[in-house]
């Protein structure tokens, strides 16, 4: 089963166009300090907790490392503990356990720090299980994770790169239809995933030319997200977000990740081949 975005949701403190989400946060275009901008104190901000800050491009950095953290630790534990004969359960468990918190902390006004250490905590069981189906699946060559992992930092930069070089900017019309498409492409692997546990085989999630297609568009979803992902946190500083919504846009970030390196990573063990 493939892993997919569910952050649909996104806080309206980081939807593009609406910079009075937060009740006091200066709407877009206004100066630091005007109607509850950057410069306003953090008591101004309605429902923030007393004492608190606007939230700071370091503050999603060092949240997003901490949750991808989390994950490649509890990767590297299933990977090495779960024994094979747990090897689908702890798969399919650690799939659907994250899908569902992504889908609670996606709906979540509030956003909340422990129960996005959970969602890490299950999506390191899924990636670290299925990496190591993958792994063996091209002959126990692990060098396989390593590429993976280059390709979806290197993808990520140039995305970075690419939004701000050539200022991308995410209009409605254009998070619609990422939007649209990711849901549409969720639904058809939870449909795929259904389908396959009746027995069914469509070959969307296997290793063949119609999982290498659906992978690659996978991929694809997973750089227009990274790059509603940069502009929800490029959103989120201008407006002056409390502390706290870095946890949300670390998770957004996390989840996007994860997803790009599935995809590439079963790019690479089907262009590779089996063993």
């Amino acid at each position: 089963m493939q892993s997919s975005n569910p952050v649909l949701n996104r806080s309206s403190a980081f939807a593009p166009g609406h910079g009075q989400a937060y009740p006091g946060a200066a709407p877009y275009g206004q100066q630091p300090g005007q109607y509850g901008g950057p410069g306003v104190p953090p008591q101004q901000y309605q429902g923030a907790p007393a004492g608190s800050r606007p939230m700071t491009l370091d503050d999603v950095i060092i949240k997003t490392a901490i949750t991808l953290g989390v994950v490649a630790v509890v990767g590297a534990i299933a990977w090495n503990k779960v024994p094979d004969r747990l090897v689908l359960p702890a798969f399919l468990g650690g799939a659907l356990l994250a899908f569902a918190i992504a889908m609670v902390l996606s709906f979540s006004r509030k956003i909340n720090p422990v129960l996005v250490m959970v969602y890490a905590a299950f999506e390191g069981v899924f990636l670290g299980v299925g990496s190591k189906v993958i792994v063996s699946y091209v002959g126990g060559d692990s060098s396989i994770v390593v590429q993976a992992i280059l390709a979806t930092m290197v993808t990520a930069g140039l995305t970075l790169a690419a939004y701000k070089y050539f200022a991308i900017k995410v209009t409605p019309r254009f998070q619609k239809m990422v939007i649209l498409a990711t849901m549409g492409f969720a639904g058809v692997l939870l449909v795929n995933f259904v389908l396959g546990l009746l027995g069914i085989t469509t070959g969307i999630s296997g290793m063949g030319p119609l999982g290498l297609l659906f992978a690659a568009l996978g991929v694809g979803l997973a750089v227009f997200n990274l790059i509603l992902d940069f502009d929800m946190v490029e959103q989120g500083v201008r407006a002056g977000a409390p502390q706290n919504e870095a946890w949300r846009a670390a998770f957004g970030l996390t989840v996007t990740l994860v997803w790009l390196y599935w995809n590439i990573l079963r790019i690479l063990a089907i262009l590779r081949g089996g063993d």
